[in-house]
């Protein structure tokens, strides 16, 4: 029934365009690291008006088979501030779609009267204890992409077997039901409520769990800017901020509020560093504040950067990022535990493909560490298992700078980790220390990790198979490579098959991902190398991090060396020039 979504399947047919239309008609979306993710506009695996009710539907029908409570708990939707005018389509729109199909079927809806941080939906279907939940945004995607996330009732995004099933159920459903067109609905039925005021209020109030001390945010003369990246943040990190007795941070005028069209961004990802905070850098500099906070659009993720005594900025990454959170969170919970806590009991997670620091703070510290696999859903299902098992969760995180602090929210929130760094800072600072002197002294105590993280863009989902089966058949059949050029390789983990050579059984420990391509070296040297493609974009990404012991504390021979590994993993295995791979642009 959306006109402009039919109007270019019709013009793609008059035009004889046969192949675009077997493109965007012969594969339906399916859930990837980030849930259902894809351009908006018409065909079966974008995102659009009638993707959505037939999402809906098929978690309708999953619901209803797996709780007999359905219908008494309800079900919680939100969204960001996306839209395309080209399809008649919007964040906004998508949510009414969503709940149309639901109140329809007599199921009370919570349908947030605006726009929210993504943390808020994992968030408030735990307290309003709904049976699920739905965000539609695409995050930190470019501009005309949108998603669908799903949260099961234990408030952490969906994995397998619920993601199977619900595909299942919505091939079972496809043709819209009666009422299921109707966005009106959620403006006149008596199922639907606001619970906006309600969650942000909890929300900001348990935030203050993890304020450790406001006396000094209260008095602090530093200043901080924060850019929302012309997403939904600027509100909810201002609410933030007074919630722990700071002043309001500085917003980026021309980022403060929602433009789907992010208009003064090359892309809407704070991930790519200094490029995309040129805005917020120079304001920080004209107000004389040290510290920026950036929110992605969706604000579940955080980028920092701190102004250095040169003058220059220091943009941290999501890796360094990790390492303060990890020896932030463990300080404050050692200050503030009680004479019999036991730090056996304490726990914090990473996901695999990031930096091992936690790691090396966990040994020395006497805290568990555990890993996952890559997207915050793993983390946020293992966490619920934990603190369900009576263990405590202080800090969780994934390079991508995803960090969760706490456990109010089971998902990555860029809105709580905006403020507990504003905390540090302002500790610091009192401290006469800097983010960039006290993750220095951390890498000293602990250990060097030198990590890097790019990628290549790859818009040939053949090319991408061909390099990986390549790698699983390097020698000969079924043999993986034993060198890297002159390096050596000791051991070989791959996900996607769920071998592990380290393993006595050969068999990885962490659960096979069949459905994306993921193979980690690990190097005789000490380096730590992954190459895996994207859940959520079309790239081929590499990790790799040098973890080395307090006592080699030589920071420039290292990087040389991750630098030369580096080099050799991409001529090697990658063959960028061979196989047609784009590079990332500086």
């Amino acid at each position: 029934q959306n006109q402009k979504t039919k109007e270019q399947i019709e013009n793609l047919l008059q035009n004889g365009n046969h192949s675009e239309l077997r493109d965007r008609l012969c594969c339906r979306l399916t859930f990837g690291t980030a849930g259902l993710r894809s351009a908006m506009g018409a065909g079966f695996c974008y995102i659009n008006d009638l993707t959505v009710i037939q999402s809906t539907q098929g978690i309708y029908k999953y619901l209803e088979r797996c709780f007999s409570d359905f219908k008494q708990r309800g079900f919680v939707v939100g969204y960001d501030t996306r839209g395309q005018v080209t399809s008649n389509c919007s964040s906004k729109k998508l949510a009414k779609l969503t709940a149309a199909v639901l109140l329809a079927k007599d199921v009370p809806v919570y349908f947030f009267s605006t726009y929210v941080p993504t943390p808020f939906v994992p968030y408030a279907v735990q307290q309003l204890k709904a049976v699920a939940g739905v965000m539609i945004t695409a995050s930190h995607n470019r501009k005309e992409d949108n998603g669908y996330k799903v949260y099961w009732e234990n408030g952490a995004q969906i994995t397998s077997p619920h993601d199977k099933e619900i595909i299942k159920c919505i091939e079972e459903c496809v043709e819209p039901w009666n009422g299921s067109w109707n966005e009106n609905l959620v403006d006149t039925s008596p199922l639907r409520q606001d619970p906006l005021k309600q969650i942000c209020d909890s929300y900001m109030e348990d935030l203050k769990k993890i304020c450790y001390h406001r006396e000094l945010n209260v008095q602090t003369n530093l200043k901080f800017v924060h850019t929302s990246f012309h997403g939904v943040g600027h509100d909810y990190v201002q609410f933030a901020f007074k919630a722990f007795g700071f002043q309001p941070p500085i917003p980026v005028p021309e980022q403060r509020d929602p433009d789907p069209d992010f208009s003064t961004v090359k892309c809407p990802n704070p991930e790519e560093g200094e490029s995309v905070l040129e805005l917020s850098l120079r304001l920080a500099e004209k107000e004389n504040a040290k510290v920026v906070v950036a929110t992605d659009p969706d604000a579940d993720r955080l980028a920092v950067a701190e102004q250095q005594e040169n003058g220059c900025w220091k943009v941290f990454t999501g890796n360094e990022l990790a390492a303060l959170f990890g020896w932030w969170m463990f300080s404050c919970w050692k200050e503030n535990c009680s004479e019999d806590a036991d730090v056996k009991n304490v726990y914090m997670l990473a996901t695999t493909v990031s930096s091992k620091i936690l790691r090396a703070i966990a040994l020395k510290e006497g805290f568990h560490f555990e890993e996952t696999l890559p997207g915050f859903k793993w983390i946020g299902s293992r966490v619920k298992d934990l603190l369900d098992n009576g263990k405590e969760v202080l800090f969780a995180f994934e390079e991508s700078i995803g960090f969760m602090c706490g456990t109010s929210v089971l998902d990555k929130d860029g809105v709580s980790a905006a403020v507990v760094i504003a905390e540090m800072a302002t500790y610091l600072d009192s401290k006469n220390l800097t983010l960039a002197q006290k993750l220095i002294e951390i890498h000293e105590t602990y250990g060097y990790h030198i990590s890097k993280t790019s990628y290549f863009l790859c818009y040939d989902p053949p090319t991408i198979k061909r390099i990986f089966e390549k790698l699983r058949n390097f020698d000969g059949p079924q043999t993986y490579p034993s060198f890297c050029g002159i390096y050596n390789i000791l051991h070989v983990r791959d996900i996607t098959t769920g071998y592990d050579s380290s393993q006595p059984n050969k068999k990885s420990v962490l659960p096979v991902s069949k459905s994306s391509q993921m193979i980690t070296f690990t190097f005789q040297n000490g380096c730590v190398a992954t190459l895996r493609t994207s859940g959520t974009e079309p790239k081929i990404k590499y990790y790799a991090e040098m973890c080395a012991l307090p006592e080699q504390s030589d920071r420039t021979v290292l990087e040389e060396e991750l630098q030369k590994l580096i080099e050799a993993l991409i001529e090697n295995f990658l063959e960028p020039d061979k196989n047609g791979l784009i590079w990332r642009s500086a």
